[in-house]
C-alpha cells in the first residue's frame, strides 16, 4: 500500500504505462487483454463500464452508510471506477497526470468559485 504521495503517484504512473502498452495500436491483444478489449470496443464499451462502476460505488457507499461497515468495499469499487476512467483517459490521449494537474490547478479555490469560473468560460466561448 502506498505510504506517501509519491508512492501513490508512482502507482498511477505504472498503471498508466500498463494501459498504454495494452492499447491495440501498441500491440495489445483483445483476446488476452481486458484493457485492449475495452479499447477495441470504443467509447461505448468503456463508458458503459464507467457507468456500471459508478453505480457500484454508490451502492457500496449506501451499504456502508446504513450498515456501519463494509467501508473497504467503497475503496474496492472506487478503484474499479478509477481504473475504467484511466482507460477512458488513455483513449483520449490523456492520463491520470492530466487529472492531477487539473486538481492542482483547482487547489485553494472554493468549489463554488471554480464552478462559477467554468460557467464564465462557457459563456465566453458561446460568442
Amino acid at each position: 500500500m502506498p505510504k506517501t504521495e509519491t508512492d501513490a503517484a508512482a502507482v498511477l504512473e505504472r498503471l498508466t504505462a500498463v494501459i498504454e502498452r495494452r492499447k491495440p495500436a501498441a500491440g495489445g491483444d483483445a483476446a488476452s487483454s481486458y484493457v485492449a478489449r475495452l479499447l477495441v470496443g470504443g467509447p461505448d464499451a468503456f463508458l458503459k463500464k464507467i457507468g456500471e462502476e459508478a453505480a457500484e460505488v454508490i451502492m457500496a457507499a449506501k451499504d456502508a452508510q446504513h450498515s456501519g461497515g463494509a467501508v473497504g468495499r467503497v475503496t474496492s469499487e472506487m478503484a474499479d471506477l478509477w481504473f475504467h476512467c484511466m482507460v477512458a483517459l488513455a483513449h483520449y490521449g490523456l492520463s491520470a497526470h492530466d487529472v492531477l494537474c487539473e486538481l492542482a490547478r483547482r487547489e485553494g479555490l472554493s468549489g463554488l468559485q471554480e464552478k462559477a469560473q467554468r460557467g464564465q468560460h462557457r459563456e465566453q466561448r458561446s460568442f
